[in-house]
């Protein structure tokens, strides 16, 4: 029995502004620091491989000093909306309704919320009483392609069922307005908010690739290289310098094992579907495939369009593929980092 993914479906948020709409924002908040250090922000800006990202506030809300909870309850009830229309769209393309769900999986790290996200998905669009429902949390970048893990196991496990993974960040609701370190100013610079939803399926007569393995890689001892740290006024963002280094010396024992095991090399890959975590990391992944005769032009695509938009961005980069319909034998790899250090993995077949 094989498990496919059916639908992918994006939901920007109402807010968006080119970079260069923003460097006044970056030029005011950064007044009365150093006149270099001034340059060397706004040249990270301009350089970051972004060109417009979108977010669920306004930017004057965002770099106004406000508290923690008025941050946060803008993040509840945003998210909520988001997910709601990126769910929505996802079943319009499959063609299902809410009740045909049996599984829902949300996915955010970038706020708090008790219940969580599902819970309002089930009562807003009346899912079925008895569907189970796994909120997935402080996974960061990788949540998204573990959400369809999850799915896909408990889909192996239950057949003629379906399955909706609902990831939704804001990592504008994260900003630290008080904070000049330069983890700060790269997040600000590379991060947008944004959601996406991707059904998937046991039945037999529903198409589209099936998921034919997946894999989590766990990094020793780098636990403290990627995540958040809970402060008064938030979620402070920790982001290595060290990360593209991490990943490239771990690359080829995450992708060549994972291939070797089902019988493939990278030649065998028609599509990679990777994470675009910022510019660096980009390249770095960029040059580790290039060497292996691959591009991640999608990735970078995304990447310049909308930021970096965490868990939600990986799913981006899919639905550009799902909406191509790749020829039937086509292979995809979907690879994402995240925090623990951590890379999750999915071996697609169209």
């Amino acid at each position: 029995m094989a498990v496919k993914i059916i639908a992918v479906a994006k939901q920007l948020p109402k807010y968006s502004r080119e970079t260069k709409e923003i460097i006044p924002f970056v030029k005011l908040w950064m007044q009365d620091q150093d006149e270099r250090f001034q340059r060397k922000v706004i040249k990270l800006f301009e350089g970051a491989g972004v060109d417009k990202r979108y977010s669920i506030m306004s930017p004057e809300e965002v770099f106004t000093a406000t508290s923690f909870e008025e941050k946060n309850n803008i993040y509840t009830n945003e998210v909520v909306r988001l997910a709601e229309k990126s769910l929505k769209k996802s079943l319009l393309k499959a063609g299902l309704k809410a009740t045909d769900l049996d599984y829902i999986i949300t996915v955010s790290c970038t706020g708090i919320m008790i219940p969580s996200l599902d819970a309002y998905l089930i009562n807003s669009l009346k899912m079925k009483q008895d569907i189970v429902r796994l909120p997935v949390t402080e996974m960061g970048c990788a949540a998204g392609v573990s959400g369809i893990i999850y799915a896909k196991n408990f889909l192996k496990a239950n057949p003629n069922k379906r399955a909706i993974v609902v990831a939704v960040e804001a990592p504008s609701a994260t900003f630290q307005l008080e904070d000049y370190s330069m983890t700060n100013i790269v997040s600000a610079a590379i991060f947008g908010d944004g959601a996406s939803s991707v059904i998937l399926s046991s039945y037999e007569e529903d198409t589209g690739p099936k998921i034919i393995d997946q894999a989590m890689y766990h990094f020793y001892d780098a636990t403290h290289m990627m995540g958040f740290k809970l402060v008064n006024t938030g979620l402070q963002m920790i982001l290595d310098k060290e990360v593209p280094k991490k990943i490239s010396e771990h690359f080829p024992a995450i992708i060549h094992p994972f291939l070797e095991k089902n019988n493939l090399s990278i030649n065998d890959i028609d599509h990679l579907i990777f994470h675009p975590g910022g510019k660096k990391i980009v390249q770095t992944v960029e040059d580790l495939f290039g060497v292996l005769g691959k591009n991640i032009k999608d990735t970078k695509e995304v990447l310049r369009l909308y930021g970096n938009m965490s868990s939600a961005t990986v799913l981006y980069v899919l639905e550009r593929f799902m909406d191509r319909n790749p020829t039937k034998g086509e292979r995809g790899i979907m690879l994402s980092f995240g925090p623990g250090f951590s890379a999750q993995r999915i071996l697609l077949e169209w």
